[in-house]
């Protein structure tokens, strides 16, 4: 770069528009979008560490994208190319990959090639970057407006991690507009800027989440309002209101906007809610959205969705259409807005799919011949018989007969499911008659052998050892409340994960597999877990693997503090997390705290209380009645051992501790049954006089004597042994979040 190269740089950057000026520099900097970069997420740590792969921004204008991109060429080693593809081509993709090609080989540095508005370029020049993206030589950030699994190379997809920005929020805003009246470099901090509540109020609302749009009203409104004699540049509200007249509303009629706009208006006729219905039509309409394209997909709706529940829907929606064609806008938005109001209150029913079912059998079945009495009479009947037996309907009363339409191979296949709404629910009762009478019809006359529908064989001994002892896997029944605890946690892909009893990782690397983009912090209680942890993370990739903390909950806070600071989770999992912890307030307290304003926790708690008694599992001839009696006793007094922190809770302690906290809790408690082969080994766990805990005996010890604790396990023994029982335990499903 030359003087005058300089010369030309330092004059852009002070005539640049305010927006361009105030470009964050830095991540700190960075306003918004917490949900990929705020702390502990996997795209700031992959930003921190220099460790960046292929990625693509998505989402509108004005949320950050080429900015972001910006933050990285300043945070990064690598080199750094820019370039907007709009104004690029081949040559220049060609003339950055002969850059990349020598400052690895000169230096042995990466190269970051960040692609402008990539969805612009054609499939040609796609294929250009492909062959370097794969092979290293350069590492791809692409930003687009539009989705990229549509408008951007599936090779390139596939090698790139895809980050979907949001629209800013008002807070984020706000804070925009804080730091342009303060930075005195780049903004108007050494200007005396006042700006009225509502103006600031006006300017925010109408940016409706686009920085951009703000700063360039921001910048008009200071620019053009002189300074009073005291050389404060007040904003009014009118002032406001004349730098930015009309709300900036997102609407692409050939992007992703337009698409998931017409969706949301469709699902919102179907789901029968006029009011959101309303909302998503005016949308469309104030956008400048094409009215015949809405009609056209009120018109499928009304087949697809509403059907013979209402008939009159298709004609309805078919005359608001033509007398919108008649009548033109601005007064065709009454036919448009009646058409929607129609179909939002109409009754339901899409058994117009049965259409569907019937073309798949045809697709997928070999070639059906047409019965024989429902062939062309008119030219062959006297040679090949055609048509003869057919029944002519309107030669019977009602106008209708009993006989089959069917090819006979499909004779007594159902197509039509008739909804109960609406018209439809008299055309159901009258479908499901006639076909009772086909059915008869078919019994009664036809030669053809029913179907047989039971079957007979011998058992298969080994098979039903096998079913009998997957029942008995303790896997099954883990799987399933991991199943549970993640359908209740409805992660999304970039969220913050923390895992607070991950000692065996039945959680954590499900997590792992759910938040990608996201990250995953795994609490265990010794150094042997986290090293097994440790060594099974060793595979992943260094941006994928969890942070593990060897740490108990009440001290949670205070290590987080220190190895991730400001760090909060979208949702924190457990299970059995704190079934052993001795003051479940306390844990509820420290684990509230650890939550975002938005966040959840999802816990699965074995309640031991609730669990299996082994006394109901002994014949009633196993004892004499009186040492049942207080072995009854003895085991019952186990369960309410206030003075241990596994058996001194149940449920509901468990939802008091979090409601106390001031999250809203939803708690179901299930009982479970699992096959259980009870082993020599299990008897003699029982029965153990050492261990870190005292075993089922020895809890028994303090109201039995040795000579009936001898009796006892003779029983067991006896009774027990080699037999496979019903295990009843019962597993507390929480759920607490914020609101």
């Amino acid at each position: 770069m030359d003087l005058f190269d300089q010369h030309l740089k330092e004059i852009e950057e002070t005539l640049a528009p305010l927006a361009a000026r105030m470009r964050p520099l830095t991540l700190d900097e960075f306003v918004g979008q917490d949900h990929i970069i705020g702390p502990g997420r996997l795209l700031r740590r992959a930003i921190s560490l220099d460790q960046l792969s292929s990625i693509i921004f998505y989402r509108p204008p004005g949320t950050g994208k080429t900015t972001l991109a910006r933050v990285i060429a300043n945070t990064t080693s690598a080199h750094f190319i820019a370039i907007n593809a709009v104004l690029s081509g081949v040559k220049e993709i060609r003339a950055a990959i002969e850059t990349a090609q020598q400052q690895r080989k000169m230096y042995s540095s990466r190269t970051i090639l960040f692609v402008d508005e990539v969805h612009r370029f054609n499939k040609s020049q796609q294929d250009a970057l492909l062959p370097w993206v794969e092979n290293g030589t350069v590492i791809l950030i692409g930003a687009t407006t539009e989705n990229p699994y549509f408008e951007v190379n599936k090779a390139l997809v596939s090698r790139s991690r895809i980050f979907q920005l949001k629209q800013l929020n008002d807070q984020d805003l706000y804070k925009i507009v804080q730091q342009t009246l303060t930075d005195s470099e780049r903004g108007y901090g050494k200007l005396s800027v006042e700006i009225e509540d509502k103006a600031l109020e006006h300017l925010v609302n109408v940016a409706n989440g686009d920085a951009r749009s703000l700063l360039n009203a921001l910048e008009l409104a200071v620019e053009t309002t002189p300074a009073d004699a005291q050389g404060i540049i007040h904003i009014s509200l009118a002032v406001a209101e004349e730098s930015i007249q009309q709300r900036a509303i997102l609407y692409d009629k050939e992007g992703d906007v337009h698409f998931d706009t017409i969706s949301a208006f469709i699902k919102s006729l179907r789901g029968s809610d006029p009011d959101a219905a309303l909302y998503w039509l005016a949308k469309m309409v104030y956008a400048g959205e094409d009215p015949r394209f809405i009609f056209r997909r009120m018109l499928i709706l009304a087949s697809e969705d509403v059907g013979l529940a209402d008939p009159n829907a298709i004609v309805i929606v078919n005359a608001c259409n033509e007398a919108f064609d008649r009548v033109g806008m601005p007064e065709g938005r009454y036919h448009l807005a009646q058409a929607t109001l129609y179909l939002a209150t109409a009754p339901k029913s899409n058994s117009v799919m049965g259409f569907f079912d019937a073309l798949a059998s045809v697709e997928q079945e070999k070639e059906k011949e047409v019965p024989n009495h429902l062939k062309d009479a008119n030219r062959d009947k006297k040679g090949f018989g055609h048509g003869q037996g057919y029944l002519y309907p309107h030669a019977y009363r009602d106008h209708w007969v009993a006989q089959q339409y069917l090819p006979a191979s499909l004779q007594g296949q159902v197509f039509y499911q008739p909804s109960a709404q609406g018209r439809e629910k008299e055309i159901s009762t009258q479908v499901l008659r006639r076909r009772e009478a086909q059915l008869a019809a078919l019994i009664e006359g036809s030669a053809v052998a029913p179907l047989e529908i039971l079957t007979y064989g011998t058992s298969d001994k080994a098979s039903e050892r096998w079913l009998q002892r997957t029942l008995s896997l303790l896997g099954t029944q883990l799987a399933s409340v991991r199943e549970r605890i993640f359908d209740l946690s409805q992660l999304q892909r970039h969220q913050l994960v923390l895992d607070i009893n991950a000692g065996t990782g039945l959680l954590t690397w499900e997590a792992i597999r759910q938040v990608p983009e996201g990250g995953v912090y795994a609490c265990v209680r010794t150094n042997t877990d986290a090293n097994a942890l440790q060594e099974q993370a060793a595979a992943l990739p260094e941006l994928m693997r969890p942070v593990i903390l060897t740490v108990p909950i009440s001290q949670l806070p205070a290590v987080l503090t220190q190895e991730a600071a400001n760090v909060q989770f979208d949702c924190i999992i457990g299970r059995n997390a704190l079934m052993s912890e001795p003051d479940k307030l306390q844990a509820a307290q420290t684990l509230a705290q650890l939550i975002l304003p938005a966040g959840k926790l999802v816990l699965a708690e074995t309640v031991a209380r609730y669990t299996q008694r082994l006394y109901r599992l002994l014949p009633a001839n196993a004892l004499d009645k009186k040492l049942y009696k207080r072995l009854v006793e003895a085991e019952e007094a186990i369960y309410a051992d206030q003075s241990d922190p596994m058996l001194n809770w149940d449920a509901d302690d468990l939802r008091d501790a979090f409601a106390s906290t001031g999250l809203t809790v939803d708690m179901v408690v299930e009982q479970n049954s699992t096959r259980m082969h009870i082993s020599n080994a299990f008897l003699e766990r029982l029965f153990a006089t050492k261990g870190n805990r005292p075993s089922y005996a020895q809890r028994l010890g303090e109201k039995l004597t040795l000579e009936e604790l001898e009796k006892l396990k003779a029983a067991f023994i006896q009774y027990l042994l080699n037999q496979t029982i019903d295990w009843q335990s019962a597993i507390a499903f929480l759920k607490a979040y914020k609101i």
